[in-house]
């Protein structure tokens, strides 16, 4: 059999005589448990997080991309004409789906966050906004801009790219942000494991004493550490993915609430991803456990 391939065959085979070198209860099994249930908690819901931002600035940006806006700030008595003179520009140009102006009471909303809602829009001096909706294809913003500006003196475009470029950087780096965060859970799991096993080998010394003077070899006292804390370690993510998706479920979704990183969750085959984080903590603790006991038992040798 091939060498490689032993360590885990022991793991799903195990071996009740090695196994009673550990104790099958007691305060580093509950440790491991707990931690790995934990850090399966956290990493489910940075995935969570980190996925469900990405989504929310993917929406912005992708909604952003197809719509400019064009604000015309004109005298009271010109806001009309110019209107009428932009509309007309906007409706020959190859390239622009739709256009039409804001309403006093769209305005009020756009501005009602930061001014409330009573703001009497009717009687400031406020830009009239229009909105331009595009083709799939785009239209030529430099032709455009040449042509409102001798029609529409008036006339200022806004293409959104500095709304849309902030917030495609963020969705990457959200996404970026939530598997760092992955890999520095993995790193705090391995590390508690790790010093579990060794409390473990700690309190077992007269087990391994034992086991030695009637001939057992280290990698076999090993591969019993290995192999519980192993289990414990994957048994500990299945209950912290368990209780982290029933808490995603509790959370308010986007089209109730409608606020902000509300609908925090997985969608659609994205609720499979927590399945890998057990197969994930499985393999920190193998290898975790494994290294800290032959080091800690050379050590004692």
């Amino acid at each position: 059999m091939n060498s490689k391939l032993r360590p885990f065959i022991d793991l799903l085979v195990g071996d009740p005589k090695a196994d009673r070198a550990v104790p099958p209860s007691g305060f580093t099994a509950n440790l491991t448990i707990f931690v790995s249930a934990a850090m399966a908690f956290l990493a489910v819901f940075a995935l969570a997080l980190s996925l469900a931002t990405g989504r929310l600035a993917d929406k912005w940006a992708a909604e952003l991309a197809q719509s400019s806006t064009l604000r015309i700030s004109a005298p009271a008595d010109q806001v009309d004409a110019q209107v009428r003179a932009a509309l007309n520009v906007l409706q020959t140009t190859p390239g622009v789906a739709e256009a039409r102006r804001l309403s006093d009471e769209e305005q009020r909303a756009l501005l009602e966050p930061w001014f409330g809602p009573d703001l009497p829009i009717e009687t400031l001096p406020i830009p009239q906004l229009i909105e331009i909706i595009e083709d799939p294809d785009g239209y030529d913003e430099t032709g455009l801009r040449v042509r409102l500006q001798a029609e529409v003196p008036g006339a200022v475009l806004d293409n959104h790219s500095r709304w849309r470029e902030p917030l495609v950087a963020a969705a990457s780096r959200l996404r970026f942000l939530g598997w760092t965060v992955m890999v520095l859970i993995g790193t705090a799991t391995a590390a508690m494991i790790t010093l579990a096993a060794q409390s473990a080998l700690s309190a077992n010394t007269q087990v391994i004493r034992v086991m030695r003077l009637v001939g057992a070899q280290d990698s076999y006292i090993a591969r019993a550490f290995v192999r519980r804390f192993t289990i414990r370690a994957m048994l500990g993510a299945v209950i912290g993915i368990i209780l982290a998706i029933v808490a995603l479920l509790l959370m308010p979704r986007s089209d109730v609430a409608g606020g902000f990183l509300t609908g925090v969750g997985f969608e659609g085959a994205g609720w499979l991803l927590p399945l890998i984080i057990p197969p994930m903590a499985g393999v920190v603790a193998f290898w975790a456990t494994r290294a800290a006991a032959l080091r800690t038992l050379r050590e004692r040798s």
